[in-house]
Order: structure tokens, then C-alpha cells, then sequence
């Protein structure tokens, strides 16, 4: 009787060794040397219509298909681009921006990150916010910079 390892041990090598034989070429002396299929081709994406084995399956063509609109969901584009720098204009910062872009020019970089994954609410907004400020900000200074 054979420990629960040992058969283990004996069935995973035999697995491994039928996974081995699959990958196999069928003859060294074809002329050409043996090149190991593609890991898409393993798993099933280059079917030769076999019912069995690791590329096992009826063989179809792949579809090309149509962008549907959930994909370029969160793109911005040109003209909410433009509302939006307008509106920037107009109204101005909110007084947590202010703060935030005095921080930025002190340099107290992780201070501001801080305050703005206070206000927002998760890191990932707080890290974009403070990125934009700090744009801001380098936008302002160029455009005082040429006046001076």
C-alpha cells in the first residue's frame, strides 16, 4: 500500500510526463527543430478539431467586433474638455484646492495628498487631484514666467 505523498507524487509525474508527450515533436529527425506551441495555441485558441487533447475543439474563425460604447467610457472628449477649462476659469478653485496648491508650493507633497484623500475620499482620487493641482499650478507659472 502506498502512502497518500507517494501516489501523489507517482500520479502528478505521470500527469506531467502526458502534458510532456502532447508538447513532444513526433520526430527529432523532421529537419527542422521542435518549437513548443504558443500558450494560446495550449489553451484552446488554435483549435485543429479534435475532441480531445490541449487544443481540443470545433475550429472557428475569430470575429472582429464592432467598439461598443462601454469601452470608451471614461475617455474625455474635446468639447466636455473645453466646458470643463471654462467653467475652471470662471468659477475658480474650491477653498480645499487653494490649500491644496499652497501646500504643493511649499513642497509638502504628502501633506497635500493627505488633505486630498480627505476631502475625496480614496487615495487613487487624491493622488489624480493632487496631480492636477500641481498641472495647475506649473500651467500658472509659465504664464506669469514670460511677463516677468
Amino acid at each position: 500500500m502506498q502512502s497518500a505523498s507517494a501516489w501523489w507524487m507517482d500520479h502528478h509525474s505521470r500527469t506531467n510526463n502526458k502534458i510532456k508527450a502532447d508538447l513532444e515533436p513526433p520526430c527529432h529527425c523532421a529537419g527542422e527543430p521542435y518549437k513548443r506551441p504558443h500558450v494560446l495555441e495550449i489553451r484552446g485558441i488554435n483549435m485543429d478539431g479534435i475532441a480531445v487533447g490541449l487544443s481540443k475543439g470545433h475550429v472557428v474563425s475569430k470575429r472582429k467586433l464592432a467598439a461598443r460604447p462601454s469601452q470608451r467610457k471614461g475617455k474625455l472628449g474635446k468639447r466636455v474638455k473645453v466646458i470643463r477649462d471654462l467653467i475652471r476659469d470662471v468659477v475658480g478653485s474650491a477653498p480645499y484646492e487653494k490649500r491644496l496648491m499652497e501646500l504643493l508650493k511649499v513642497g509638502r507633497d504628502k501633506r497635500a495628498l493627505k488633505l486630498a484623500k480627505r476631502k475625496l475620499g480614496t487615495h487613487l482620487r487624491g493622488k489624480k487631484k493632487r496631480e492636477e493641482m500641481g498641472n495647475l499650478l506649473r500651467k500658472m507659472s509659465r504664464k506669469a514666467a514670460p511677463h516677468a
